[in-house]
């Protein structure tokens, strides 16, 4: 293990760049990952290190699971992992105020079909991106009942 402490540095660190040199050093023969690809592989790999800090293990487990990767991490240490970095779910909140129950039934599915075309498309997370459909979509909605 003549690259032990560089590459557990690396890996501590999520240095990008430090792994990248290490990796072609290491595995010249095997192609190298862009950034995302790299910071998803140390993220992989300290979950599996028993060398890494637990804390960061379970960081790392979290950020995997959160953007839908698997983890390697045991399974006797995923609910320890879990009760210090919890999952946050995320949410969208949909209000339409009428008096006429057709009209809010209407914007509001308009309102919803917005937002899970939006979940469809990846971008469920991205807030500006669900606000501006969801406002489109109410929009094109009361246009469509009132021709305004």
């Amino acid at each position: 293990m003549y690259h032990s402490r560089e590459l557990l540095a690396c890996l501590e660190a999520v240095d990008v760049e430090g792994m990248r040199r290490l990796w072609g050093k290491v595995a010249p023969q095997f192609p190298q990952h862009d950034d995302a690809g790299m910071v998803a592989a140390i993220h992989l790999a300290r979950t599996k290190s028993e060398l890494v800090r637990f804390r960061l293990r379970a960081y790392s487990h979290a950020w995997l699971i959160d953007h839908g990767y698997p983890s390697l991490l045991p399974d006797e240490f995923k609910p320890r992992a879990q009760r210090i970095y919890p999952v946050i779910a995320s949410g969208v909140g949909i209000s339409v105020n009428s008096r006429y129950p057709e009209v809010k039934s209407a914007v509001t599915l308009a309102m919803t079909d917005a937002v899970l075309e939006a979940e469809a498309d990846g971008r469920l997370t991205d807030a500006p991106f669900v606000r501006g459909r969801m406002l489109e979509a109410r929009r094109h909605a009361v246009k469509k009942l009132f021709g305004r």
